[in-house]
């Protein structure tokens, strides 16, 4: 139906432009070990938990960093102190406090003076610690100015983003009493969400490779060899919605993303946040509305036959449009409680069905242009994770996935579960791109095995899913190999799933044929055969 197809293109080009090619957390701050003591300006930037208790309550933790220079603190909170918060006067800590500070975490603002300064003054005040609350949403790393070695500080320093600054700072001005607890708990070398991140991405691609063979009945199968179904248009209709990629969309892709990536890094704002959980909620409705309808249809001949004539929509199903409204409440649903600690599990439903619908939908026809495609794609990861920061100073593709420039709002064309082992929470997240571009290559492999009849031994299909698999503990393995800083997955799983490829097609004297494969001339081939 023409609603259908509308939704599919939103939903494909949703999904190609607005991709976000990490496997990352929420942060990507050092693991590093402490030190038992130090005065010197190396200290490691570690992640610490700010606890509070508002009049005697405990209250939610607040993520923070600590600085380069003054005391390590406490892995535990058997040896850390609890003890009243109270703000410099003036706020900017500059210079020594009106406001008494002995026994007390001091709070102070970002600016006017460098960083050390103001723990020093806070320490000549005679305060235990330190909280720099910084004015924007990130965590800044606090190094001693002049590239100093060495600092007179022996009091813990800690940075908060504004966000956590305004918690603290709701209840100070309430009237109510503030107290804090400074700790830095190790974070676990690995944690079991990035097994579960694994799961679903090698599990949708699966999905995605078999999902005909799932969806369609055997009555089906023998329609589509059926020239009567050819001819009578219904098999032709069905072609016009594959979209064929081409070796000229791989070098557009590149331009395109690019643009748009630098659009959302220099402009994100709550406007434009809302606007891409618009065009994904558009696409997950089509993707779930698909792969329900499919399902239930391979299961239930009958259940579509009921029509309806609607405005707008044309002839509808019933079973459609049933179907159509409980998926739009879903992802209403989802974008109205996508803060809530409960809201990944329907971002993830969305997305894994988005992604289904796109790789039934978007088809590479042969090697040639997967190794375009996935080329350009793998040298986009690579530069706007790892070089753009020689020009913008930043991570671009990180800065974007963690929703730096938007309030700490993230796009939502992510996979992402919870971290389970780790004290600092946040997320372990994959990018759509990161599955969908290699699960192009493997849907192809599967369709080629296919179409050659090739057993599990002497296919490409089996290695491809494998390759895949293995890239994505690489690319796991790299984050933590490089203290939890995101990873351009691509850097490793076109590797493991392009050039296993194409190594076994030269090992197999089968690269020509796959580099010039069409699998359309193939299907007619066949079935002329068939029919002869």
């Amino acid at each position: 139906m023409a609603f259908s197809r509308r939704l599919i293109g939103v939903s494909i080009l949703s999904c190609l432009l607005l991709l976000s090619s990490t496997a990352t957390g929420d942060d990507d701050i050092s693991r590093a070990a402490p030190a038992n003591a130090s005065s010197s300006c190396n200290n490691p930037y570690r992640m610490v938990l700010v606890k509070l208790w508002i009049d005697g309550a405990e209250h939610e933790s607040i993520g923070g960093l600590s600085a380069a220079f003054g005391s390590l603190l406490s892995t535990d909170t058997k040896n850390a102190p609890r003890l009243p918060a109270t703000y410099t006067k003036p706020l900017n800590g500059c210079s020594s406090s009106s406001f008494k500070l002995s026994g007390s975490i001091a709070l102070a603002l970002r600016g006017q003076c460098d960083f050390l300064t103001k723990a020093m003054v806070a320490q000549a005040g005679g305060a235990a610690g330190i909280v720099l609350i910084n004015d924007q949403e990130d965590l800044v790393e606090m190094a001693c100015p002049n590239n100093s070695t060495v600092s007179n500080v022996t009091i813990p320093v800690v940075t908060i983003s504004k966000a956590g600054g305004d918690v603290i700072d709701k209840y100070i001005s309430a009237g109510k009493k503030v107290e804090i607890m400074l700790y830095s708990p190790d974070r676990p070398i690995v944690d079991y969400s990035a097994m579960f991140i694994w799961m679903m991405a090698v599990g949708t691609i699966f999905c995605a490779s078999f999902w005909s063979e799932f969806t369609t009945s055997k009555e089906n199968d023998f329609n589509e060899q059926s020239p009567e179904v050819i001819a009578g248009g219904s098999r032709e209709e069905d072609d016009k919605e594959i979209l064929n990629i081409t070796t000229k969309s791989a070098f557009v892709f590149v331009i395109t993303a690019s643009t748009f990536l630098l659009l959302l890094y220099f402009f994100m704002s709550s406007w434009f946040v809302w606007l891409l959980i618009i065009l994904f909620a558009i696409g997950g409705v089509e993707g779930m509305h698909s792969c329900i309808i499919s399902l239930v249809s391979s299961k239930c001949k009958d259940c579509g036959r009921k029509k309806l004539n609607l405005p707008l929509l044309g002839e509808i199903s019933v079973l459609s449009l049933v179907v159509l409204i409980l998926c739009v409440a879903f992802a209403i649903s989802w974008a109205a409680t996508r803060k809530a600690s409960y809201s990944w599990i329907g971002q993830d439903i969305l997305g894994i069905c988005l992604m289904i619908t796109v790789l039934q939908l978007a088809q590479l026809p042969n090697i040639k242009v997967a190794t375009v495609l996935l080329c350009c794609a793998f040298l986009y990861d690579i530069f706007w994770v790892f070089l753009s920061p020689a020009i913008f100073h930043d991570s671009v593709m990180i800065a974007v996935a963690r929703g730096d420039k938007a309030g700490g709002e993230s796009i939502p064309m992510l996979l992402r579960i919870p971290r389970v082992s780790d004290p600092y929470d946040g997320y372990d997240m994959i990018g759509f791109g990161d599955i969908l571009f290699p699960g192009l290559l493997v849907c192809f492999a599967f369709r080629f095995d296919k179409a050659r009849k090739k057993n599990v031994l002497n296919g490409y299909y089996i290695w491809m899913i494998v390759g895949y698999g293995i890239g994505l503990l690489f690319t796991f393995l790299g984050m933590y190999l490089m203290n939890g800083h995101g990873q351009p997955a691509l850097l490793y799983l076109v590797p493991c799933t392009l050039g296993v490829y194409v190594l076994l097609g030269l090992l197999r004297g089968e690269l020509k044929d796959l580099w010039n494969y069409d699998s359309e001339s193939t299907r007619v081939a066949d079935s002329l055969l068939e029919d002869a």
